[in-house]
Parts: C-alpha cells; structure tokens; sequence
C-alpha cells in the first residue's frame, strides 16, 4: 500500500487528490504529474521539463559559491532575520576568478537569475546550515514553478580537510581521520560506516549535494591534492569509492533521505606531470607515457562509482598530451587538446561506461583554467563545454554567458533540455520538490554527538601505521616507562605555544600513569610529532620539494638536537605526501604514521593503549634521484603508475625506501606489535 510522503510548505498551497496531499508548486489548483511523488523521479523531471522557460533552465546550468547571512557584517543588507546574503557586489572578486562579475544579492539569484544550485564554503553549524537553506528553499517556493534549491560542500567530516577560512563560531561535523587515513585503515565496513554517519549531519543540517570524494589514483608523489584520495591502490580505491557512493546516496540507488554525490575527477587527476596541479598553467596536462595506465590504473575507481549510481562526475581541468603519452591509451584511440570539461571524447568515454547521472565541471573552467580553449570567447566556452558533454558549470553565476551561447546556437535546445532534465531528476529523488526543508534543532542533535565522535575516535586509531620498531622500542606501555620521563614535542608551520600546551594538556589528562617533562633535556624518552607541509592549492612553488626540513616547516635541527640527547626518540609523522624520509628515519628508533589523525590517536598507539592495525596507502620514494627530472622533463620514475609498480617500468632502479631494519615502506605495509 502506497504510503503518503512528508511534505513541507511555506508559500504555495496543498492539494488533495485520491486520498493524498501534494504540494501545489505552481499554484494552478491542479496536480500536474511534477508535483506528484507517486510517479517516478524521471517522469517528474521530464514532465518539469516542457514546463520551464529557456532563462528558467539556464539557471539550472551553473553553480555558485554562495555566502550566508552570517558572513555578512552590516544586518541591513540580509533578510530572513539575517540568514540570507542580499549585498550585490558590483564586482566580485574570488580564488577562481570569474572574470570580475557582479555577484546578486541571494534573492535576486534564486527569483531573477534562476539559480538553484549552491556551494557552502562558511562551516557553521548544523542549525544554521539548516536556517539558510530553509531560507532559500522559502524564497524559491515562491517563485513560478516552486523549484527548490540544492546546497553542496566539500567534504566536511576529515580532521585538516581543506577549507577557505574559519571563525570563532565554526562548529565542525564529525571528525574522522583523512581519506588517506580511511584507506590506511583497511576497513570497508568502517568506511561505509564512516559514510552512513557523515550522511546523517548532511542530511539533518539541509546539505544534499557533496562535491565529494576523489576516486583519483595517486601516481606521481608530489601532487598537493594526494592527501584527499584513498591512495594509490586501484583495487581499493575501486571499493572505497563504491562504499563511499552506497553509503552516502542509498544501497539501491540515490535515496530520498541521501545525499547526492559528485565523484571526482574523471578521469583520474593523478596522473600529474611531475606532480604539478592543474590549478595552474604548469600543470595543466594530464600525461600518460606509460602504455595502457589510463585504464589500467586510473579508470576502475570510476567505473566502481558509475556502477554505485554516483549522482553526478566531475572532470578535472586538465588537458590529456598526446604529445607526452604513449598512444593510443586504450580506450581512448587519441587525445584531443582540451580540457576534460571541454572534451567530447573524454566526456564520451564517461558515458559508454554507464554513467547516467549529470557532468558537473570543476570550478573556474571558463576563466582562470580555460585550458586549450582559452582562445575562445566565453560563450564560446560554454557552447564547446555544454555540446561536449558538461551540464552544469561550477563556482560562477555567469547566466548571461550560457544564455548567449545558447541564443548564438552554440549548444542545442535538447543539450538545454537535457542538462535541465538531469539536473532536476537529482532533486525529485531527493524528495526536495515534496519537502525541501529541516529542522535547525535536530541538525544541532545529530551534527558530531557521542555516538558518531566515539565511531571517529575509534578510525582514529585503526589508521596508524607502524612503519619502524627497532629493537620492539613500542609499545612503551607502563613497564617500560616506569621510572622514566617523557617529552612531546609538535613540529610543524605556524605552531603555536597555545596549541602545543593544550596537546601536552590533553595527553597527560588522558595517561595519568605517565610522568612527562618540558624540557628534553630531562627525558628519557621523546615522542615528537611531526606535521610537514609544502605546495600551494592554487599557485606553483617549482617542483615540489618532499624533504622534510626547514623549508617543510619542521627544525630538523633541533630533532638532531633531542636526539643527541635523549636516549630514545619515537617519531609520529602526518603523511599527506608521500614524504622523503632520509632526514628523519634514522633520527627515530620507533616510526608511526597518521593520515591527518588525531595526535592524540598517535599517542595511544605509542603507549600501547590499542594495538596498531593500520597498512600505508602509499608507496614513499626511496630518495629525490627516483623522482628527479630531467632537462627534457621527464621523470626517473613515471607520472601515471602507483608507486607499488614503479620500479617494474624504471628498468632496475630502486624507487621504495628502505629503512634500517630493512623494511620497504611500499603500498600495504605496516607492523603490528604481535
């Protein structure tokens, strides 16, 4: 028996027919099949469809970082009691730059520009994130065709996840380790617990859409972004991402109650030219001088999301070279000189995999990363992005582009309605067009209580790795400590002495059995905590250098000072690089890695209060000559292989590092204390 579904309303009027309520989107008295939840999200869309405008659709057609009310310093310029933005800038300024356009109060976006797709980048919390998105779902319910609005962010719910600024009244989701820490763990289970929780907050807190996660495999050492993947492992990249997917959308497909994914970035972002990132000109060519890599390695985790249901992909800014890949790199005969948003046989490839969901570019294609059509006109751009294959364009209000392009008949009428039809089929399955909106108070009750922090806590722990033990030094458990004293130390940029007596605070609190000290001068053992950090999001520094030194925000003078010193020295490292590690292994009789884990976790596994279970997701290089570049700018060891199967390609050169007990720190190891 059909049940009724929950409704929401603020504006528009319910209407009863055959026992059941429906809202009355566009306020004509009658039940036209879009607003009727019995039928299916397709049908919904199609029907939608030949009811919106030409302008109605193009607004559909990008997505736009939008600030909140709370970001917004003088009140008089918001409405909904402050939860909405309503300034217009006459220019507007941001990190991608959109050509300098005016940015539109929140109202005039939803009711004159039509957009109904935004991006979060504030980090309140949850029932603030609910307010304003139940405003501007107000706001849009009263618009002609009631058409909601969908609100995405970055993920949110990984300890150092990457973010644009912070305030005294940020209130973080849940925090558990890094995805590179996710896939240290090994665990399948945990991830898709990790996912069904991360869920709950978004879904409570209004957020429907994530741009989220990179099924990118990481095959040159030195790319920035390496920290937000699950490794180098297509296998397991594979089963993580479809766990991810499963987890966040629904088992069977995008749920009422889920969230909407958007994987990321087709088709594998890894393969970096020395490592540079497409962010900027330097790295804006994918290459693949390795035959057969690009299905190899970096296709399967996308595959896997397809075959999950993944909402919508996302295509990197990057041009393939044929120039500088073996070709033809199956199942691509050749390469054209473009963007992936802008590449038809790329975005064709995406398709023929199974993908039935939208294409969503990254942000700033028609501007700042316009690679290989930057000798185009804007709505040029957009013309050879939408007809390749794009349907949304991210992070720009740039309506009057899409809307000359398709007035000049540089994309078709059924592109127009076929992107509208996709975008709008996400959000019936949703049930946004039958209730769009939250309730601030459960949002503040779901967003990390004690159940979801404790299920963190305990991924905290199952992501350190043990990579060296000289002599069984760990675990330092209470005998081993007895009579003796212990310093902590934390490296890393811009420490502070606040941040680092509430580390020791916090440690000490949590192991009263242990007497520690502040001055290693005293110790006889120190636990250092090292947190390097090189590159830039947006801009080149030259080759990346994966040292770990001064110039990585870590006094490596003074470590060779503690252990001169200190009669035994155990160091915990955060790996979001797959780091050069000459300068610090030998220095350490015990090694263990965390993956943007809590220090504290580092701690407990030191100390013997949980047993380390964790595997590297990463290969680390051996030394700066495996990855060295030569003048014609090739790599020692090649971009597009994971480093576990570097050294098949680099005809007997060493590419894993070696410690002094002679362990090889390659994908999969890690010691345990058995």
């Amino acid at each position: 028996m059909m049940e009724q579904v929950e409704l929401g309303t603020r504006v528009k009027s319910v209407i009863e027919v055959e026992g059941f309520r429906f809202r009355d989107l566009n306020d004509n008295g009658i039940l036209d099949p879009y607003e009727d939840w019995r039928l299916t999200p397709s049908e919904r869309a199609a029907d939608l469809v030949t009811r919106m405008s030409p302008d109605e659709k193009i607004g559909l057609m990008v997505i736009n970082s939008r600030t909140m009310g709370i970001s917004q310093p003088d009140k008089d310029l918001t409405s909904h009691g402050g939860a909405l933005d309503e300034q217009y800038h006459r220019i507007k300024n941001d990190p991608h730059n959109t050509a300098g356009l005016p940015y539109e109060g929140t109202t005039q976006q939803i009711s004159e520009l039509h957009l109904r797709h935004f991006i979060m980048r504030e980090t309140p919390p949850g029932s603030t994130i609910a307010t304003w998105v139940n405003a501007m779902n107000e706001v849009a319910e009263g618009t002609r065709l009631g058409i909601p609005v969908i609100v995405a962010a970055n993920s949110k719910n990984e300890l150092g996840g990457f973010r644009l600024g912070s305030t005294a009244q940020d209130r973080d989701f849940t925090q558990w380790p890094g995805t590179l820490g996710l896939a240290a763990s090994g665990d399948l289970e945990l991830i898709s617990d990790f996912a069904a929780k991360s869920r709950a907050e978004w879904v409570a807190s209004g957020l429907r859409k994530g741009y989220m996660y990179m099924a990118d495999t990481v095959t040159d050492p030195r790319w920035f972004r390496t920290n937000g993947t699950f490794g180098e492992n297509p296998e397991f990249n594979a089963a993580a991402i479809g766990a991810i997917v499963r987890g966040f959308q629904g088992e069977h497909g995008l749920e009422r109650d889920g969230v909407a994914l958007t994987t990321k970035h087709f088709p594998g972002g890894g393969a970096r030219e020395n490592g540079f990132d497409p962010h900027y000109a330097e790295g804006q060519f994918n290459v693949y001088p390795t035959p057969g890599s690009l299905q190899k390695y970096h296709l399967p985790p996308f595959q896997a999301a397809i075959d999950a249901g993944t909402s919508s992909v996302m295509p990197y800014y990057a041009i393939p070279s044929a120039e500088k890949s073996s070709m033809p790199q199956p199942p691509l005969a050749e390469f054209e000189a473009v963007g992936f948003a802008y590449n038809k046989g790329v975005l064709d490839l995406l398709r023929s995999m199974g993908h039935r969901g939208y294409i969503n570019s990254d942000s700033g294609i028609l501007s700042k990363m316009a690679w290989g059509v930057s000798e185009l006109s804007m709505p040029e751009r957009v013309g050879k992005a939408v007809m390749a294959g794009t349907d949304i364009i991210a992070d720009t209000n740039d309506v009057e582009s899409i809307r000359t392009a398709y007035l000049r008949g540089l994309f078709t009428t059924e592109r127009l309605d076929d992107t509208a039809r996709r975008l709008v089929e996400e959000m019936f399955a949703l049930g946004l067009f039958d209730n769009p909106y939250v309730d601030p108070d459960r949002a503040d009750e779901v967003v990390a209580n004690d159940e979801f922090t404790a299920a963190a806590a305990q991924a905290h722990l199952k992501s350190v790795v043990l990579m060296k033990n000289h002599a069984k030094t760990l675990p330092l458990g209470p005998e081993r400590l007895e009579g003796r004293t212990v310093y902590v130390e934390l490296f890393e940029s811009d420490l502070r002495v606040a941040k680092l007596e509430a580390l020791r605070a916090s440690i000490a609190a949590a192991h009263l059995d242990i007497r520690f000290t502040t001055d290693y001068h005293h110790a006889d053992v120190a636990v250092l905590f090292l947190n390097p950090s090189a590159g830039d999001y947006f801009k080149p520094v030259g080759l990346l250098d994966l040292d770990i030194h001064e110039g990585s925000n870590i006094n490596l003078a003074k470590i060779s000072d503690i252990r001169t010193v200190v009669p035994q020295v155990v160091i915990g490292l955060n790996v979001v690089l797959p780091w050069l590690l000459g300068n610090i292994e030998p220095l350490a009789d015990a090694l263990v890695a965390g993956f943007d884990t809590r220090t504290e976790a580092l701690f407990d596994v030191i100390v013997g209060a949980y047993s380390p279970t964790g595997r590297l997701p990463l290969t680390f290089p051996i030394d700066n000559a495996a990855i060295a570049v030569d003048e014609h700018g090739v790599c020692a060891s090649p971009n597009d292989v994971p480093g576990y199967a570097k050294e098949d390609y680099m005809a007997g050169r060493p590419y894993v590092y070696i410690d002094g007990d002679g362990n090889r720190y390659q994908l999969g190891f890690g010691l345990t204390y058995g």
